[in-house]
């Protein structure tokens, strides 16, 4: 093992969602480390703005505006990018979205909204993207973007939690039937990441610096997350670019949290007064 076990060097990704928030992240940081990037984003300007990112590394990208909530688009934006670079060695599956409503309150379109986008499209891609890394015999990598909502109940998102949970579920999967080509297939269970998302902004261009979180205070993340801070862009890419290197060649089927470990504490936090843990539910009685 050594230093350039990590590089990415001429490798194909496609990430899907990539126009901003972990998906850029995800999209630049495989750049970064070797690799060509084919962004699949809904919003042009926003694609613009990743490939520009990768080919100031000195990458190249094709950017393909891509709706992943209908499958048509998802199978013609693989065939592009098979024609435009002949392979096909990385998979993020990263686009998703969600609504937060009681369930109860939830029409049957919205679930079939929240479905295809963080489901079907899951499945299109994968099924419209694997015969190419197959056919390649290379192997390959697939990580899949998830949601702590996967492992946690998750009142007021229990579609998109649902879809998720469906997600790492499929991620082992995967890894079982891929296996024999020499393909891995993870996930990534990120909580609070700093993202446009997750500050309301969903389209257009991205601030920088994002603005603060609404509803968030800075004491209320530190008390709840053990690292004591919101995870960042960077946090997710890093991962990501693990578990597509040959860093993580004997790791398959994994779900991978990015959570600074929330899902260890499990409704542990910080004391108000810095000093030592209590569970949420002393917090309340106190």
């Amino acid at each position: 093992m050594g230093p350039s076990d990590i590089l990415l060097t001429d490798q194909v990704a496609i990430v899907t969602g990539s126009g901003a928030g972990i998906g850029q992240g995800i999209a630049a940081g495989l750049a970064a480390f070797g690799a060509d990037v084919v962004v699949a984003e809904i919003d042009p300007e926003r694609a613009r703005v990743t490939a520009g990112l990768i080919e100031s590394q000195g990458r190249r990208c094709l950017a393909v505006p891509t709706d992943m909530s209908d499958t048509e688009q998802i199978r013609s934006m693989v065939d592009e990018a098979q024609r435009h670079f002949g392979r096909l060695d990385i998979l993020v599956n990263n686009v998703g979205g969600v609504r937060q409503a009681p369930f109860l309150d939830q029409s049957e379109r919205s679930w079939r909204r929240h479905i295809d986008l963080n489901l079907i499209s899951l499945f299109a891609t994968t099924a419209a993207a694997t015969p190419t890394m197959i056919s390649g015999a290379k192997g390959g990598s697939i990580v899949n973007v998830a949601s702590i909502e996967a492992l946690r109940a998750a009142p007021e998102f229990a579609v998109y939690a649902a879809c998720k949970a469906a997600m790492t579920n499929f991620t082992r999967t995967m890894a079982l039937e891929l296996a024999e080509h020499g393909i891995r297939v993870n996930a990534l269970a990120p909580d609070i990441i700093a993202t446009p998302g997750i500050r309301g902004i969903i389209t257009g261009p991205v601030p920088s610096p994002l603005p603060p979180a609404r509803g968030r205070s800075s004491e209320g993340v530190t008390r709840y997350v053990p690292l004591g801070r919101e995870g960042s862009i960077d946090d997710c890419a890093g991962a990501a670019v693990f578990l597509c290197s040959a860093m993580a060649r004997y790791v398959t089927g994994v779900t991978l949290s990015i959570d600074g470990g929330t899902a260890a504490s499990a409704g542990w936090v910080r004391r108000a007064d810095g000093r030592g843990w209590q569970l949420v539910a002393e917090q309340a009685d106190a």
